[in-house]
Parts: C-alpha cells; sequence; structure tokens
C-alpha cells in the first residue's frame, strides 16, 4: 500500500457512484500527468458490504468500470481500469490511521449518503481527544479537522459530493456549529472557517450497478461541476470536471430538465397503471409516454431557460439532447418504482422552483402539466 504522504486525497465514502466518478476522474487524470495523487479510502459505516469493499480495494490493483449507453448518437461499451485508490481504511476499526491520513492529506472528498449530514446523540466533546470513533460523519470530519489544526497542517480543500444544494456552504455550517457546542478554542475555529475551504459542488452520473466486490456499471455521461473558489485545490484536471463561477445554473438544468424528468415520467406511470417493472427506457419507447414528457419540455420547462437568456436556453436544449440519449439507454435498468419513492417530496423540489421561476420571467407561460401536479389533494 502507498505511503501516506503519496494520497494527498482523502475520500470519506466506498459508493459504487464515487468508484465510477471521481476516483475514476482521478485515475484517468493521472495518466496524463494531471492529478494531485492517489486516494486514501475510509468506509465510515459498519456495513459487512462496506467492509467487503475495503478489503478488496486493499488486494486490489484497480477495479473495472463499464461504460455503456449512448453518447452523441453512437452507442458506447467499454472497460476501464481505476487505479487511484491505493489505501483503503474502516473508521471504526483503523481510527488511528484515518488520523494520520487526514493529517496528511490536501482535499477531502465526501459522498455520505442523504442522511450524511446528520448528527448522533452519542457524539461528545470528549471524542476530540480522538481516542474513540464519533458515529456520524459531521463529528467524525470535525474530530480530524481539529487534529489537523493541532498538528499545523495547512489549508485543506473540502468537496462534499453529497446531492445537497450547496453541500459545501451547508457542510461547513454544520461542522462549525458543532465545533461551537463541542467548545473547542477560537483558534480552531477560524481554522474551521478560514483554513478549510469548503467548496460546493454537483456530481451528476448515473451508476446502474456494482460489479463486486469493487467496481461499477455507468453510463457515458458524468459531470462534476465545481464551484470556483479562490485557493482551492483540485483533485484532479479532467474533461468532465467543470470549475464554474455559477454553480447554480449547473444544478437548474439537472433539476428542471432530468430530474423533473423523471418524476413526471413516474407520474404517468402511476396514472396509466403500467407494468410494475417498467424501467426509463420502456416508458420513452412507449410513444404517448414520450410524447407527454417532450410535450413538457418543450413547452413548460425550456421557455423558463430562454427566458434568462439566449446563453441558458442553448445549454438547456444541449442538455436535453444529452438527458434524451441517457433516458434511452439500452443497458441501464432505471425501474419507474424506484423514481416514484417518496414521490410528492420529489415532485414539490422539482416541479414547484420552475413554476415559480416561469412565474417570475414568464409569467404569461402556461404550465397546465406542472401546475396540475403541483395542485394540493391532485391524485397521480
Amino acid at each position: 500500500m502507498a505511503h501516506p504522504e503519496h494520497n494527498p486525497i482523502l475520500q470519506f465514502g466506498t459508493s459504487r457512484f464515487l468508484q465510477a466518478h471521481a476516483d475514476l476522474f482521478v485515475s484517468e487524470a493521472a495518466k496524463v500527468g494531471q492529478a494531485l495523487g492517489n486516494i486514501t479510502i475510509v468506509q465510515t459505516t459498519h456495513s459487512a458490504q462496506g467492509a467487503a469493499r475495503v478489503a478488496a480495494f486493499r488486494r486490489s490493483g484497480g477495479y473495472p468500470v463499464r461504460i455503456r449507453g449512448w453518447q452523441d448518437g453512437a452507442q458506447i461499451d467499454e472497460e476501464r481500469r481505476a487505479h487511484a485508490v491505493t489505501q483503503a481504511w474502516q473508521a471504526g476499526s483503523d481510527w488511528r490511521q484515518v488520523r494520520d491520513a487526514a493529517v496528511a492529506a490536501r482535499v477531502i472528498v465526501s459522498n455520505t449518503g442523504d442522511t450524511g449530514y446528520q448528527l448522533d446523540e452519542s457524539d461528545h466533546a470528549g471524542m476530540l481527544d480522538g481516542a474513540a470513533v464519533p458515529a456520524s460523519f459531521p463529528a467524525k470530519l470535525l474530530v480530524l479537522l481539529h487534529g489537523r489544526f493541532l498538528a499545523g497542517a495547512a489549508p485543506i480543500s473540502i468537496f462534499p459530493c453529497e446531492l445537497v444544494a450547496d453541500n459545501g456552504t451547508v457542510l461547513r455550517q454544520v461542522i462549525v456549529t458543532l465545533a461551537r457546542q463541542w467548545q473547542v478554542s477560537p483558534g480552531a475555529i477560524s481554522y474551521l472557517e478560514t483554513g478549510c475551504l469548503w467548496i460546493n459542488s454537483l456530481v451528476d452520473r448515473i451508476v446502474s450497478e456494482a460489479i463486486e466486490p469493487i467496481g461499477a456499471v455507468a453510463e457515458p455521461y458524468a459531470l462534476w461541476a465545481i464551484e470556483a473558489q479562490e485557493g482551492m485545490l483540485l483533485p484532479c484536471s479532467h474533461r468532465q470536471v467543470v470549475v464554474t463561477g455559477s454553480l447554480r445554473e449547473y444544478e437548474q438544468r439537472k433539476l428542471f430538465l432530468l430530474n423533473l424528468g423523471h418524476s413526471y415520467l413516474a407520474q404517468l406511470w402511476m396514472e396509466r397503471g403500467s407494468p410494475a417493472g417498467m424501467t426509463v427506457r420502456e416508458a420513452m419507447d412507449d410513444g404517448a409516454m414520450r410524447a407527454a414528457l417532450e410535450a413538457l419540455w418543450r413547452e413548460e420547462v425550456l421557455p423558463v431557460f430562454a427566458a434568462m437568456g439566449a446563453r441558458h436556453g442553448d445549454a438547456a436544449l444541449a442538455y436535453v439532447a444529452q438527458v434524451r440519449e441517457r433516458f434511452g439507454n439500452p443497458f441501464l435498468a432505471h425501474c419507474l418504482a424506484d423514481i416514484a419513492q417518496h414521490h410528492a417530496g420529489k415532485i414539490a423540489r422539482r416541479m414547484a422552483p420552475v413554476a415559480a421561476l416561469a412565474q417570475q420571467l414568464c409569467p404569461a407561460l402556461a404550465q397546465p402539466r406542472l401546475r396540475a401536479m403541483l395542485t394540493p389533494g391532485a391524485q397521480p
């Protein structure tokens, strides 16, 4: 295994998504000298599946990522190998090694799931000495960053990849608030606020299945949009990593076109009583469902982007073309039943903002399909 100083990237989360996204980007960038270095990966939970991944990473000489789908009208079906992860630890059993890796790191990446920023009542200020392992990810990160501060470590760039709007800002607030509750020193608070750079980012790639024990199957499309911040250190430079001064436009395109499109197909699936196992690709092959989705995009969503200006309108049209290919991926079994989980909440998050923006930018625009779904008490 690599020596810590050769692993400047510390990653929390061992999911198939990260394996086929950030980890693959770093691996491919390293081949052309565009990566910061190798990755130390940390499994933060106690699951048996996670432990198996850690063991596999430790004995691995890389792992496969199968890229399958459509891109620019051509069918892609190829296997790549990722080699950037060269060290792996399990937080519960390898906490000392994780603490050492945190002091040596220059970049932190995380993707800890939908509940990753939730705190745990069992965590307490006495854990700052590093002897005990906190239960929650925020408390773990606070202990590790506090250890960096005590060691006099340099500033560090932190790239949360959780699907939370303004994820860097949100995680920073969670960590700083917890630090104040634990009454850490003013110097440590200052380090957390200014010595740590909390970077907002957006990730976008459908990773359809795992390859056991490590590896993944993913679509060709991938994006890691990173909001520019002075002084930040990137894990790598890569064609699918975009540094932007305006992360919001990437978030809006994904939310209003891809995510909204998924939920609208799920709505149609429920209304029509379509087969229980129907996939997104099968919905796109259904003439009526495809026509309804295309009409929703064309008549109720794309005009909102056009109202933002020509650049936004053109970018949205290009993104819709990519989404069509992604939804029609013949290799991807993305079930509408899975998308329909927590449907009401998704409708509110994905439909309401575009309706509100339309009211602001183009109040004469009729959005009958969106507004029908947003009507309280409406039945799918």
